[in-house]
């Protein structure tokens, strides 16, 4: 099929989510559908020809998606009204211990940052569809247990949790720059 590549190109232009190959076959006649391997270099070919271009072709784990390259961000932007929306520290420390230690109860949460979950930091992350209730712990009161989705992973273009930064080891931090962050005020105590 010599037009597979620029159909696949449409499809992946026309989409506002990362399609995955299932989705992409699923655009073809059911009579003379292309192979999987057909499909996957459709998706090279792609790749190649944006390679040296403003657009890029990336996979992640909801399957490819074309974007607009990391360098030319600040340019593109500039035609959005609207603002990102920015996100409380609280939240994103919330957000970072559910990625790195999941599945994780909303206690076990609060045990580690020293301080209460507010109700509106989940929901928020539920709503933006980043977490997801995995199942219930299995001890009196029977704590929901929270993991990330794929869309959390999408939206960070990952393709696997494994592709997050490694955290640091405490030990490997030196012992002046730990000392400061404990004496860190918090945002909430600035005089």
């Amino acid at each position: 099929m010599d037009n597979l590549s620029l159909i696949i190109e449409a499809l992946l232009f026309s989409s506002s989510r990362p399609l995955s190959e299932k989705e992409i076959l699923s655009a073809f006649d059911l009579r003379s559908p292309p192979t999987s391997n057909e499909i996957k270099e459709a998706l090279k070919s792609i790749e190649e020809k944006y390679s040296a271009n403003s657009i890029e072709l990336v996979k992640v784990a909801s399957g490819y998606r074309l974007r607009i390259r990391q360098e030319y961000s600040s340019w593109v932007a500039k035609l959005w009204e609207a603002k990102p929306q920015k996100y409380s520290r609280a939240l994103l420390e919330t957000l970072a211990l559910i990625a790195y230690k999941q599945p994780i109860t909303r206690g076990e949460i609060e045990e580690v940052r020293g301080v209460s979950v507010s109700s509106q930091i989940i929901r928020t992350l539920l709503d933006r569809s980043w977490i997801k209730v995995v199942g219930h712990r299995d001890v009196p009161g029977r704590p929901a247990l929270f993991s990330t989705t794929k869309d959390f992973l999408d939206d960070l273009n990952l393709s696997k949790l494994s592709d997050l930064p490694e955290l640091p080891e405490i030990q490997n931090i030196p012992e002046e720059a730990q000392i400061s962050l404990l004496n860190e005020p918090s945002p909430n105590n600035s005089e």
